[in-house]
Parts: C-alpha cells; sequence; structure tokens
C-alpha cells in the first residue's frame, strides 16, 4: 500500500522516526542499520516502507535498501517471527551476515541476536534456507562457486575458527572442487 516515503525528517528516537511528507508526519519503525545511515534532523530523506496491518494498528516499517526490506518480508513470513523481531535481527546482524549465516547454516550467530533463541534461530536457518542464501548467491565464499560453502563448513567441522577457515579460503584456486579445496586448504593453514 505504502511502497516508499521521501519527506523531512523531524524526530528520531530508535527505532522510530518521524517523517514530514508534505504536512503529514508518518511513524516509521526502522531496524539499527537503517537508523545508523541516516541524515541529521531537518534534512531531507526517502525510505522503502513496509505496512503491517493488525488488528490493532497499522504500523509503517521503513528501509534503507530493497535488500533490506525484502529479507524483512521474509522474516515476517516466518511462524514466530513477528515484525519486532525481524526488525531486531535486521538490528543486529546486516543483510550479508544473515545471508552467510543461512547459508553456512550457523545458528550460534543467530542467538547473539536480542530475543532469538536457540529453537527460533534453527527455525530460521531452516525457513531461510535457499530462500535468502540463493537469492544473494553463495554467501561468504570469496571465488562465488557453490564448493567454497562445503570447503568452508568441511574446515570448521575440523575445528577451525571462522577466521581461519575464511583465510583458509581466500588462497584457494577459483576452480578447485571440494575435495581439492579441502586438501589445499589444510596445507595452506598447517603453515600458519
Amino acid at each position: 500500500m505504502i511502497g516508499r516515503l521521501s519527506g523531512i525528517l523531524l524526530e528520531k528516537n530508535p527505532p522510530q522516526l518521524l517523517i514530514d511528507c508534505n504536512g503529514v508526519g508518518y511513524e516509521v519503525g526502522v531496524p539499527m542499520s537503517t537508523f545508523y545511515n541516516l541524515p541529521g534532523l531537518g534534512e531531507k530523506v526517502a525510505l522503502l516502507t513496509h505496512l503491517a496491518i493488525r488488528e490493532d494498528a497499522h504500523v509503517l516499517y521503513g528501509f534503507g535498501t530493497a535488500e533490506e526490506r525484502n529479507v524483512f518480508k521474509q522474516l515476517i513470513k516466518i511462524s514466530g517471527v513477528g515484525a519486532r523481531t525481524a526488525l531486531s535481527i535486521l538490528s543486529g546482524m546486516s543483510v550479508h551476515d544473515l545471508a552467510q549465516a543461512v547459508t553456512l547454516q550457523e545458528a550460534g550467530r543467530l542467538t547473539k541476536v536480542p530475543g532469538i533463541g536457540k529453537k527460533t534461530a534453527e527455525r530460521l536457518l531452516l525457513e531461510l534456507k535457499g530462500k535468502l542464501g540463493a537469492d544473494l548467491g553463495p554467501i561468504g565464499s570469496p571465488h562465488g562457486s557453490e564448493a567454497s560453502g562445503d570447503i568452508l563448513n568441511a574446515l570448521i567441522a575440523l575445528g577451525y575458527s571462522d577466521k581461519e577457515a575464511m583465510l583458509a579460503l581466500k588462497q584457494l584456486p577459483a576452480d578447485a572442487t571440494v575435495s581439492e579445496g579441502i586438501k589445499l586448504a589444510l596445507k595452506a593453514l598447517s603453515k600458519l
């Protein structure tokens, strides 16, 4: 219904904004990632929006990028995840980080977001698998190959940290297969 707002930023009270659009003030809830990129008070602002219509209220949510809004819409479709939880997730991690967590099935990264427990994190990973990571391509793989995700998972399963595994991945040739990649990555990690 309301897909975009453009106007003067009147108030900033995290996570709530008040935007004056030709004399009409719209209250808009935004994730902190959008909030931090806002201009100063009294300046022009444009946000993509999502209008949530509930029995007791019509609530407008705003986003700095189409990517954020699309992820928000994916999140609120999941059973047990409301708009507040979706905003909390987008405030706690970037779209890229969320996509990477989904691609690598890392529930631990999601449980660091306030209000997300282990069960909710697992449900999010299950529901978003194939939806979020697929839209953004193989996330977290420096070469963009599907093998990179498998290699990364194998290294993490072998006890290497995310940082060590990503470092080793960056040194691999782009056309490495999973088995070749694991061997080369282990060789690289043994030299560190």
